[in-house]
């Protein structure tokens, strides 16, 4: 059974590692790692395979050897053959809005990656099936195998680009095959495949095929499109694929907000794109600051006009661009935080002469730290503290990061911010510019509410709001605006061509002057937000500007049910960019999620014999059908919530998964004993799991926003250790329900537990999927409280059967 065990970690660990590999992948060829469709398409094949074992057990019980080790070989080759073809599908994501048929072509990605998992899943199934004497050590070593594959994917997306670490996961597969297919009689056509795939794997596959394919549409597509352009370096980790490029006959001139009134050219500079897409420029610096003087021509330098020789913080350094515009503008002081530390290596390491040796500036001190983690912990207060633009403008523009969890731009990052800028300093926020205005509206209605909760009676006299022809910078100070502050903001405007947009007592006849727009739409949208209806002009905006929140971190969710019907009519006139496709591939990932569920996991199900006590499947059946939905939505959930602790969402969806996978595994092994305890005291084990549960993410609720306050500023290795031990108790009582239920079956219904496992696993496909529009509606916290309350529904319907 050593060997079974083995191959049973493997292939385990092979399947938990390929699903973040794709979410990482998808992070690079798309624009986003669309977590919420792999895991549901991963448990689809799980799903499937079950009812597929459960239609088949009679043939492939005796066969069991051959079935894990050909499994296991068609897992190894659809892990290539599928990230070969899923992105050779012709899938657009920007046209989903008005092509019909991206959705097919979206449904046959689906399908494509689904593929893997469900050989993984026959393996892991078989093993279950075919070994009932074993199932407690197989699950051991299953769930074992699933939390290292998550540390290992981690650690080879460090070392390796995603393309190696693919094959590294379909070799572990391959020797799962290899080391359970070699206790069969000799079988030539099995032995002949594992050997020549093998020698394809080590030796024979070409590079190129294995190569990601950008959509044509983002950044680093576009500028390879130049004459002469080259990739100078590309280095991948979890946090980012960094691709530098140079362009020598058409350089690079990357300076968001710039006057139309600059006398100055930006020098030579380097594209740094991060996943193909969101750029930052690494810019030529000899020490000669006279060749930064655009730096003082664009709307990010305004607050350096108010402030003398600062004390700066740069969150997101990026390529350094913004380190250099605080140099330039006379800050005394500056520290510049990066979260990726390949980004801050290639400023202070390999283009360290073409940077003018930026970082070795004295002046400067660079921390390889997360925001928000970095503020939270500091214990200085600033003079000005810097957001730049991290994004770009194709993607802000387009509705691509309407599923992007992002917490730089919540109520409470804004507190933060606040609280340690020093008396008189100030917040600035660069954001792209959006006609109409959607982010720079959202981005005050956050910023009122942050100031508000700082008790901070009139929040209109610490706004200033000026805008160029592509971009916004707000300023939010410690303290009211003076007379003289509001003549330099608007000399400084007007000198530059520069429209302000709000300033404390600001006449209409100020606004909308130079970049002449419909209406002066941010002065009346902003004078809005901080009268007396505001509320009632937020619910009348045709797009979502509410504050961004901590629980409800989607800043670039902009996108209102009833605005929809007016956008689609408006889809022929240039009105797509008014609609977020990322929301519409949600519902419809949704949706072929139902579809798909249904037909490879329900409908097979009727070849299995039904015969059970009258009531069983109604009652049963909603129990694990809710079982299904709850375990999902309080997964997601914390996937979601973990990644302002985690940092990244690679780093959360690896740490969360494998937490719950295992610790649920390790209730799930408890279950016996509390079904034993339980009925000595005539208590139903159900109802004692659920109060567990429910008493847990209550208290989480409640606590974790105050703890990951706290341990937000610890090491990465460190926090995944205290995260991993947070979702511990939750996941073991979230364990305990379904094998308890399955249990009972066993003993009462035999014939319903191929029907249990389908109609559960048909409710966590969709619910992947369900729990994440739900978050982006109503935020995690009602998703939580939600799954709770289907949990307590799930005890009560099953009280009268389960004791």
């Amino acid at each position: 059974m050593r060997a079974l065990f083995f191959a049973t970690l493997l292939v385990s660990a092979a399947a938990i590692a390929y699903e973040i590999l794709l979410m990482r992948v998808l992070s690079i060829v798309q624009w986003h790692h669309f977590a919420y469709m792999i895991i549901s398409l991963a448990l689809l094949g799980y799903g499937a395979s079950g009812t597929f074992i459960a239609v088949n057990k009679r043939w492939l019980e005796p066969r069991f050897d051959l079935a894990f080790a050909a499994s296991g070989l068609l897992f190894s080759i659809a892990m290539i053959a599928c990230f070969v073809l899923g992105q050779r599908v012709p899938f657009n994501a920007l046209e989903i809005v008005w092509d019909p048929r991206q959705l097919i072509s979206l449904s046959v990605i689906y399908l494509v990656f689904f593929v893997p998992f469900f050989f993984a899943a026959c393996c892991i199934g078989l093993a279950f099936t075919c070994r009932k004497s074993f199932v407690s050590r197989i699950y051991f070593f299953d769930l074992l195998g699933a939390g290292l594959g998550a540390v290992l994917i981690v650690g080879l997306l460090f070392a390796r680009p995603p393309q190696d670490a693919l094959i590294v996961l379909a070799v572990l597969a391959l020797v799962a095959s290899i080391t359970v297919g070699v206790r069969l009689p000799p079988r030539k056509a099995l032995i002949a495949m594992q050997i020549l795939w093998l020698g394809a794997l080590l030796f024979g596959m070409p590079q190129n095929l294995l190569g990601m394919r950008l959509s044509e549409y983002k950044g680093l597509s576009q500028a390879m499109q130049v004459v002469d352009s080259e990739v100078l370096t590309a280095s991948s980790s979890p946090l980012g694929l960094l691709t530098v490029v140079e362009s020598p006959q058409v350089p690079f001139r990357h300076a968001p907000g710039l006057s139309f009134n600059t006398r100055f050219v930006p020098p030579e500079q380097l594209a740094v794109f991060t996943d193909g897409d969101s750029i930052s420029a690494i810019t030529r610096f000899d020490g000669d600051f006279s060749a930064l003087a655009y730096l003082g021509d664009v709307t990010a330098a305004l607050p350096y006009q108010l402030l003398s020789e600062p004390h700066a913080l740069i969150l997101g350094a990026g390529g350094g661009s913004d380190v250099l515009l605080a140099l330039y503008n006379g800050a005394a002081r500056i520290d510049a935080v990066e979260l990726n530390p390949q980004m801050t290596a290639l400023v202070r390491d390999t283009y360290a002469d073409f940077a003018g040796h930026l970082y070795q500036d004295s002046r400067i001190t660079v921390h390889t730290k997360e925001a928000r983690g970095f503020v939270t912990q500091s214990k200085d207060h600033y003079d000005l503290i810097h957001v730049g633009l991290l994004d770009s403008f194709a993607a802000s523009g387009s509705g691509l990061q309407a599923l992007n969890e992002s917490y730089l731009y919540t109520v409470e990052a804004i507190r933060d911010y606040v609280q340690h800028t020093a008396p008189g300093g100030m917040l600035a926020i660069t954001r792209w510019l959006k006609l109409p205005p959607r982010d720079s509206l959202k981005l005050v209605a956050t910023v009122i509410e942050a100031l508000r909760k700082e008790g901070v009676a009139d929040p209109g006299r610490q706004l200033a709001l000026i805008r160029s022809w592509n971009t916004s910078t707000l300023l939010v100070k410690n303290g009211d605006f003076t007379a003289n502050e509001i003549e330099v903001i608007r000399e400084f405007s007007r000198s530059h061509s520069f429209d302000t947009a709000f300033y404390p007592s600001m006449p209409a006849s100020d606004a909308n002057r130079f970049n002449i727009l419909a209406q002066a739409y941010l002065y009346d949208g902003v004078s809005a937000l901080l009268g007396n209806d505001a509320d009632d002009f937020v619910a009348r905006y045709k797009f979502h500007i509410a504050p961004a929140t901590d629980n409800r971190p989607y800043f670039f969710h902009f996108l209102k049910w009833s605005a929809l019907p007016e956008f689609m009519s408006l889809i022929r006139r240039g009105g797509a960019g008014l609609i977020e496709w990322g929301y519409l591939i949600l519902m419809a990932t949704l949706i072929q999620a139902t579809i798909a569920g249904a037909v490879l996991i329900v409908l097979p199900l009727s070849r299995v014999k039904r015969s059970w006590p009258h009531g069983i499947g109604t009652r049963m059946g909603g129990y694990f059908f809710l079982l299904g939905l709850a375990f999902l939505f309080i997964e997601i959930a914390f996937i979601q919530k973990f990644i302002l602790f985690l940092s990244h969402p690679l780093y959360s969806v690896a740490v969360v998964l494998s937490g719950f996978l295992v610790f649920a595994g390790v209730g799930s092994a408890y279950s016996g004993r509390l079904t034993q305890k339980a009925r000595q005291k005539e208590r139903s084990p159900v109802d004692v799991a659920v109060a567990g549960i429910s008493a847990i993410a209550l208290l989480y609720l409640v606590l974790l926003p105050f703890l990951f306050q706290q341990l937000i500023g610890l090491t990465d290795s460190i926090k995944m250790l205290f995260s991993v031990l947070l979702i511990a108790p939750l996941a073991f009582c979230m364990g305990m329900p379904f094998p308890i239920g399955l249990s009972r079956l066993a003993d009462g219904a035999p014939n319903f537990i191929p029907w249990a496992w389908g109609i559960n696993g048909f409710a966590s496909v969709i619910s992947a999927s369900l729990a994440t529009l739900l978050a982006i509606q109503f935020g995690f916290t009602t998703v939580v409280l939600l799954a709770l309350g289907l949990y307590v529904t799930a005890a009560s319907i099953s009280r009268n059967y389960i004791r």
